[in-house]
Order: structure tokens, then C-alpha cells, then sequence
């Protein structure tokens, strides 16, 4: 009994281990393309898995050729922001339909869940004509716009309200508290944990972002890291060993961010319960 167990762990170490190999090859592949030539990038040869010549011309062209100092401040601005603005807009949308009582609350959070059905593409046009009219296109306001509210982190700290005893509440009334005071520092500092994750998931959303930037904003000044990568693939042909080298410089923020958030990241994923 005690060897079948075994073997079964075993099995399913060997079936985890696989899977993870199998996630790293396209990032083994990333780097090998980076140091190799445009020949050997796009050489039909099963074989040629390592370049013959580690070449660092990819790197060298595409640090001349982009700013990537402007483009690691506008990516950064664009995470930082859509996680403020996410958050706190999501934390007292989450508060008011999981805490509070108030005429037309069950149609209001239909809404928000209506929102999260439907695909996100449907308001682009919307959202391009409010900016637009806003004469804010090609700003840092344009790349933030979509992230100023969270249907989905509306919803996710609300489920963290309703888990919250109502003792709470009735604790902080009777000791004279407001709404907004019982709000700020008491059920708020509770649900830490689900801002974490709305935090995560905002973060990775913003960084992953491609088609939004690339159609409100056209200056180099006020480009991403996603959007700029987008301008280096050619209509006819593309470069593949630079636009590697680029991809692996562009992957340096969230490894950075990732190591230094390594305990809140992976809190943040078992607390909310999702999956990327």
C-alpha cells in the first residue's frame, strides 16, 4: 500500500515537473532566438536549437534604436496607476453592494456583472470617442482610462465584504462611528488580502495590454512596453532576433516586481482563488 502511494506521488511529481518544462520552453526558445542570426531564426532546420554564434547585435540595435528608459517609466506609470485608481474605486463600489442597503442596489450590481459577461472590446470604440472628446488622446490619462474602474474588482472585494461578520459594524455604531469612518478603519484594513490580489491581476491585465495602446496613442513618448514591441513586427518581414532581444528586456519589470512581491504575489493568487 505504502509502495503504491509512492508511486502515485511520484507519478504525479513527474506529470508537474513535465508541465513546468513544458510552460519554460517558449522562454528557453525567446532567449535562444535573441543571440542568433536572422538566418538561423528562421531556418526550417529541426535541429538548429542553439545558434552556431552567440551574436548580442539584437540587443545592441534595439537599445539604439528604442528608449527603453521612457518605455519602463510610461509601463511602470500605467501599472502604478491602474492599480490605485483600481483598487480604491473597487474597494468602496465593493463596500456599498456588500455592506450597505440602498434602493437600486441589486440592479446597479447587475449592471456591473453584466459588464463582466460581455467582451471588453465592445467599449473600446466608447471609451476612444470619451477620450477623444476629452482631447487627452496620446496622454498617460488615454492608457489609464479603462482601468479607472473594475467590474471584476468590484465584484471580488464585494465577496470579501460579505464575508465579514455584521458584529463588526454594529461594534463601530455603537461606538459613534460614521459609515466613512467604519469604512476607512475597520472593514477596509480587513479585506487587505483581496486588495492584494485585485492589485495582481491589475498589474498583470496593464502590462499584458495591447490592442488599448496601441490605438490611443501613437507617440514614442507615451508608449509601453507591449505597444512598442507591437512596432517592431514588420508588415512583410520581422526582424525575430531583435524583437526577442526586445521581448526579454521588456520581461525585466515584472521579474523585478515579481521578486520583490514573491510573498504577496502568491497570497494574493490562494486568497482570491483565481488562476492566470
Amino acid at each position: 500500500m505504502e509502495n503504491k502511494k509512492k508511486l502515485v506521488n511520484y507519478s504525479i511529481f513527474a506529470i508537474l515537473i513535465a508541465a513546468a518544462i513544458g510552460m519554460l520552453i517558449p522562454f528557453f526558445w525567446m532567449i535562444l532566438t535573441a543571440f542568433k542570426t536572422q538566418t538561423e531564426a528562421t531556418s526550417i532546420n529541426p535541429f538548429m536549437i542553439f545558434p552556431r554564434q552567440w551574436q548580442i547585435s539584437g540587443f545592441v540595435k534595439v537599445t539604439a534604436n528604442m528608449n527603453f528608459g521612457i518605455l519602463y517609466l510610461n509601463t511602470l506609470i500605467l501599472i502604478g496607476g491602474r492599480i490605485l485608481c483600481a483598487v480604491i474605486t473597487a474597494t468602496a463600489a465593493g463596500y456599498a453592494f456588500g455592506r450597505l442597503n440602498f434602493i437600486g442596489k441589486n440592479i446597479c450590481f447587475s449592471l456591473v456583472l453584466f459588464q463582466m459577461m460581455v467582451p471588453s472590446q465592445i467599449f473600446i470604440i466608447p471609451q476612444y470617442l470619451m477620450v477623444s472628446k476629452l482631447k487627452m488622446l496620446n496622454t498617460m490619462f488615454a492608457l489609464l482610462f479603462p482601468g479607472l474602474v473594475t467590474a471584476f474588482g468590484t465584484f471580488l472585494l464585494r465577496q470579501n465584504f460579505m464575508t465579514l461578520p455584521k458584529d463588526l459594524e454594529e461594534a463601530a455604531r455603537i461606538d459613534g462611528c460614521t459609515i466613512g469612518q467604519t469604512f476607512l478603519f475597520i472593514m477596509a484594513p480587513l479585506v487587505r488580502s483581496g486588495m492584494i490580489a485585485l492589485g495582481i491581476f491589475t498589474a498583470l491585465i496593464a502590462f499584458k495590454e495591447l490592442m488599448w495602446p496601441l490605438i490611443v496613442n501613437t507617440s514614442q513618448n507615451t508608449m509601453p512596453l507591449s505597444a512598442a514591441l507591437a512596432k517592431l513586427q514588420g508588415q512583410f518581414s520581422t526582424n525575430f532576433p531583435e524583437l526577442m532581444a526586445a521581448s526579454i528586456l521588456a520581461c525585466i519589470p515584472m521579474i523585478i516586481l515579481y521578486l520583490l512581491f514573491q510573498k504577496q504575489f502568491i497570497q494574493g493568487i490562494a486568497t482570491s482563488g483565481g488562476k492566470l
